[in-house]
């Protein structure tokens, strides 16, 4: 059995320059929201503006590579899909890593309401970052409907996108008011899905 070689030589120094410009953008845009600048973050990297737009040929490409760092980075902090009481615990942790990064938050939110003009670039990404998260999130309260976890007499699909827009609602109100404690609301709404009848007392929705 053959094992796959590692990049060698330019080829991995590439991805490497690759990657760091990416991480730079990342803080940059974390720490400054959109106003984020190419400058910047080229500085950060120790490369020239030229250099940077080698490896990303426009500014929209790059801010796109950052969401979708953050969606990787946001995967990591829910539980697996279908996961026991899963569902809300991870509107919490979600809305958390959302406060935590509002520099990112203001990107995400800025780009989906531009993404909503077909000619957008961003337009392509946010219509299959929708189409994937619905499909994700429905199998998960499938899977926990079947359990007797959550409540049955609404479809999986519906009840997912009411989720995601109470996400991306909590998100932006809380960009208008940071004061409010949109964990506290997720925990909330949360707990309206649960199958009261199935939970255990005491533990009706709670997710923490």
């Amino acid at each position: 059995m053959t094992s796959k070689r590692k990049p060698r030589g330019p080829y991995r120094k590439s991805g490497e320059r690759r990657e760091r410009i990416l991480e730079a953008a990342y803080e940059a845009v974390d720490e400054h929201g959109e106003r984020a600048s190419l400058q910047e973050i080229a500085d950060r990297v120790g490369v020239t503006q030229p250099a940077l737009t080698y490896y990303f040929p426009t500014r929209d490409e790059l801010l796109l590579a950052v969401l979708e760092r953050r969606d990787l980075i946001g995967k990591t902090v829910v539980q697996p899909a279908g996961a026991a009481g899963g569902m809300a615990r991870n509107m919490v942790a979600s809305v958390r890593h959302t406060t935590d990064h509002p520099g990112l938050a203001k990107l995400y939110v800025t780009l989906s309401a531009a993404a909503t003009d077909p000619e957008s670039p961003a337009h392509a990404y946010f219509a299959r970052r929708y189409r994937s998260l619905v499909e994700e999130v429905t199998k998960d309260l499938e899977a926990q409907q079947e359990r007797g976890e959550l409540r049955a007499d609404e479809p999986a699909e519906n009840l997912a996108r009411v989720l995601l827009a109470v996400l991306d609602g909590l998100q932006i109100q809380w960009m208008h008011d940071p004061s409010a404690d949109v964990a506290a609301v997720a925990e909330t709404f949360a707990r309206m899905f649960i199958d009261s009848a199935a939970a255990p007392d005491g533990e009706e929705g709670r997710a923490g």
